[in-house]
């Protein structure tokens, strides 16, 4: 009370309000009111520190978001309604990184929203008879709740739900631009059906058994009409793309993403067929494409889609329309000829190679005698160039890479903004029409619920001509709606567009994206996919969304299974004897091993039970420390000792930092010159562990590696500094309050409590507000700077042998960096064909 009517006597004597209101505003959140130093730390009392600072860990700094902002993404989640160790992990790399980023003084973007459309919501609804919308909210609902008692500082104000109408009415609004572009089109193709789900699957969720990812059912192949993006058309920019300086840390996704689009050596042209008065086009794909010029006769296998289609057999022939010469060229059905890797057709070019002269031969296609010589090069370009201007393809794809399936036939997905006509053919609804909402979920029908069984909801007119018509009754793939949701996180509340060019202008590219490696290959090819489109309509400045990719591994536990029948078992049930695991009630051998944690499987950790049991900070902790997020991280208990050492550590050290503040030393019984000595070794340690712990933090994500560093700065402070430099070192003072702020992103809670400790010693020594603000929270601190005459070891290496070894101060070092930076630009940018180039 002494300090509160301290300052409601100034109050009196000088009636300023704003004064006393922030008098009173950082005197509570600066001084704990727990008071518990003479406590040995537990969990009892880390739950009533997390309880204590909820609101301040919670709290968002005001920032400018009309600046460049530093934006950290984790991958948003699909509303399952409880999270699991791998959201814990993703969520705590996250957070720990946003505020690292906003204690060195960065506008940061962190948002969170939620996947919420697919599968797993609607069967679960159908399995409880109520509508998949009310399901979803109430699993968002407990979601965001777990997330906020795990201290996530999200911009829950930026919160998006892709089921929400206000989200897939600009979904819908993107397929339409897509569709304009003649980049959304539909096409009878050989599909997969789970005859469970009764959906269509891609590749990717049908496993090497044949079996679906989610159902287990035995997948059935059907020829059906499907919705498709043309990806393939910005393959060779998005191969390509994957060699820019733009990116950073992406390491093997690299490789993975290369792999999946391609060697682009090739490219594609819609040929067309009518057939039965209706005319199917299809694409020819070659690495020559001069033959799309001198070419006389395409094969196709009896596999292709069209032949399943029109039920013909090998040896009919049937002609086709080339676009490029406008002619018609036969097809002739064979499953001899050799068809380049994932296509069914091939066109040929008798007169110019000999290979199709030897097919044609076996064919018994006729030959022409006449014989013709071409500049190769030249007739490939007039080939490409002819496609193009067509806009019939031309676009330079590798053979194996195909269009993004995204039609799927169930109801909680984003409908297709299309209407069938008779007359008109498929018409787009008018940009004003949008949202096509979801009609209403009957509840009170079992079973799976489809569009096309909603005949009021199909049923409608055609835009362009007003006749019947009908609604388009597939949904989209929930990819779709993942492959655009970080540009709407800048701008959510947007009534006019999906986003405005000059807000993500100014914030994009993601600086930070964060997501399992499961997802390295298909969201990304998306998600990348989609941010190129949108560059080509002009609506953003930048090809790829996503600068730096923080990998993280999936959360393995330990599972046990008979070695007969391979069936789980419980751990409770297990005992070890000796080297071997066995079953305690009938003694046969376990076999053991690490596995991604699943229920199934009885290797899951409920983050429930660790946040009743030893609080958020202490679980974030145990989720960070000791493992890179790239490693896979074995959970066990057995990390947990060390973890909670150290924060007992930390909270004696603040402890005995105020037990000696407080006391009065007389005279010190150490001399003047080991007081310096002591005051330099906490110096070298404190800058040392600062850059290396910084570095980490900063450039490689390695968080485990920083909170080691961290750990080691306690070691130094707690054993090797006797009472009286603690009592009266600035030194001390300035590297224990740099550890509070370093560790704080880990351990928000834990931290604010330390700090509060830290703020109510007495005989403060650092006066300057620079190296520490004693008005602020321990999140509103900054973040610790290398001093300038600190020396950096700079080492020369030829086979891991230091041949060179050399120390530079800092400051020396910072410029040093700039001029090499400045260097490079200027002979970047300078005309390679220059004699003279600047020299620095």
């Amino acid at each position: 009370m002494p300090a509160i009517q301290m300052a409601l006597n100034i109050h009196n004597n000088y009636p300023n309000t704003k004064f006393l209101r922030n008098f009173l505003y950082y005197f509570h959140r600066s001084k704990s009111s727990l008071r518990l130093w003479e406590e040995d730390i537990n969990t009892e009392i880390k739950l009533k520190i997390e309880k204590h600072w909820s609101s301040t860990v919670l709290n968002r700094p005001s920032n400018n978001y009309k600046e460049k902002t530093h934006y950290v993404l984790p991958m948003f989640p699909y509303p399952s309604g409880n999270l699991h160790m791998g959201h814990v992990r993703v969520y705590s790399i996250s957070d720990t990184l946003a505020r690292f980023q906003q204690l060195n003084g960065k506008n940061c973007i962190h948002p969170i929203g939620w996947d919420a459309f697919g599968l797993p919501a609607e069967n679960a609804a159908i399995e409880r008879n109520i509508p998949p919308h009310k399901w979803t909210e109430t699993n968002i609902k407990s979601m965001k709740t777990q997330l906020e008692q795990l201290g996530f500082n999200f911009n829950w104000e930026r919160e998006i739900s892709t089921c929400d109408p206000s989200y897939y009415r600009w979904t819908q609004f993107i397929f339409l631009k897509l569709f304009e572009k003649g980049l959304a089109y539909q096409s009878k193709e050989q599909v997969n059906w789970d005859p469970v789900d009764k959906t269509v699957l891609a590749d990717e969720q049908v496993d090497d058994f044949g079996c679906s990812w989610r159902s287990g059912a035995k997948v059935e192949k059907k020829y059906l009409t499907q919705w498709f993006i043309k990806t393939t058309k910005f393959a060779k920019d998005l191969f390509d793309g994957l060699d820019s300086k733009e990116l950073e840390n992406w390491k093997d996704i690299i490789n993975l993403q290369k792999h999946w689009i391609g060697e682009c050596d090739g490219v594609s042209v819609s040929f067309k067929l009518t057939v039965n008065n209706q005319v199917k086009t299809f694409d020819v794909w070659t690495s020559e494409p001069y033959k799309f010029i001198h070419g006389n006769f395409l094969t196709m296998s009896t596999r292709h889609p069209l032949i399943q289609e029109i039920n013909c057999q090998s040896s009919v022939s049937l002609f086709c329309y080339n676009p490029i010469t406008e002619r018609d060229v036969p097809i002739y059905i064979t499953d001899d000829a050799v068809y380049p890797i994932g296509k069914d057709v091939s066109i040929a070019c008798s007169i110019l190679d000999s290979e199709d002269k030897n097919l044609a031969v076996s064919l018994n296609i006729p030959i022409s005698k006449e014989q013709q010589k071409i500049n190769v090069d030249s007739e490939n370009l007039k080939a490409i160039n002819i496609a193009i201007d067509k806009n019939v393809g031309g676009h330079l794809v590798s053979s194996k890479l195909k269009d993004w399936l995204i039609s799927r036939q169930r109801y909680w997905g984003t409908p297709i903004p299309i209407v069938h006509c008779k007359k008109c053919g498929a018409v787009p609804v008018p940009y004003e029409d949008l949202p096509v909402q979801l009609p209403k979920f009957d509840s009170h029908k079992s079973g799976i619920q489809t569009l096309d069984k909603i005949d009021e909801w199909v049923n409608c007119k055609c835009p362009k001509c007003q006749s019947n018509a009908k609604r388009e009754t597939d949904t989209m793939d929930t990819f779709v709606d993942s492959s655009w949701y970080y540009y709407r996180f800048l701008d959510p509340t947007n009534q006019e567009k999906p986003f405005s060019t000059e807000t993500v202008c100014n914030q994009m590219p993601v600086d930070i994206y964060i997501g399992g490696k499961e997802h390295a290959v298909l969201h990304l090819y998306y998600a990348r996919f989609m941010s190129y489109f949108f560059n080509s309509l002009g609506w953003t400045h930048t090809k790829e969304p996503f600068k730096k990719l923080v990998v993280q591994g999936m959360v393995m536990g330990q599972s046990y299974k008979l070695k007969t029948s391979g069936k789980y078992i419980p751990p409770e049930q297990v005992e070890k004897v000796g080297n071997e695991y066995k079953e305690i009630s009938t003694g046969e051998i376990v076999l053991t091993q690490w596995e991604k944690m699943s229920k199934s499987k009885y290797n899951g950790e409920n983050p429930e039970r660790l946040l009743s049991k030893y609080g958020c900070d202490t679980t974030r902790l145990l989720i960070l420390a000791d493992v890179p997020p790239a490693t896979p991280r074995r959970w066990s208990d057995a990390t947990l000792p060390g973890v909670l050492n150290w924060q007992h550590r930390l909270w004696m050290t603040i402890r005995e930092f105020l037990k000696h503040r407080n006391s009065d030393v007389a005279a010190p019984s150490i001399t003047s010159e080991e007081f310096s000595k002591y005051e330099r070794k906490i110096w070298e340690s404190r800058n040392y562990f600062i850059a290396t712990a910084t570095y980490h933090f900063k450039y490689t994500q390695k968080l485990s590696v920083g909170i080691s560093r961290l750990q080691s700065l306690t070691s130094v402070l707690r054993n090797k500094v006797p009472p009286e430099v603690i009592a009266k070192s600035k030194e001390f003072e300035r590297a224990l309050s740099d550890l509070i702020i370093m560790l704080a992103p880990v351990t928000p809670h834990f931290c604010s409590e330390l700090w509060a400790g830290f703020l109510s010693a007495p005989n403060r020594i650092c006066d300057s507000q620079d190296i520490i603000d004693w008005q602020k929270t321990v999140l509103e601190q900054k973040w610790p700077k290398v001093d300038g005459d600190y020396e950096l070891s700079f080492l020369c290496k030829v086979s891991f042998h230091i041949l060179i070894s050399y120390r530079y101060p800092y400051s020396m070092v910072k410029i040093w960096l700039k001029i090499l930076f400045y260097r490079f630009r200027l002979t970047e940018q300078t005309d390679a064909n220059l004699k003279s180039r600047p020299v620095i």
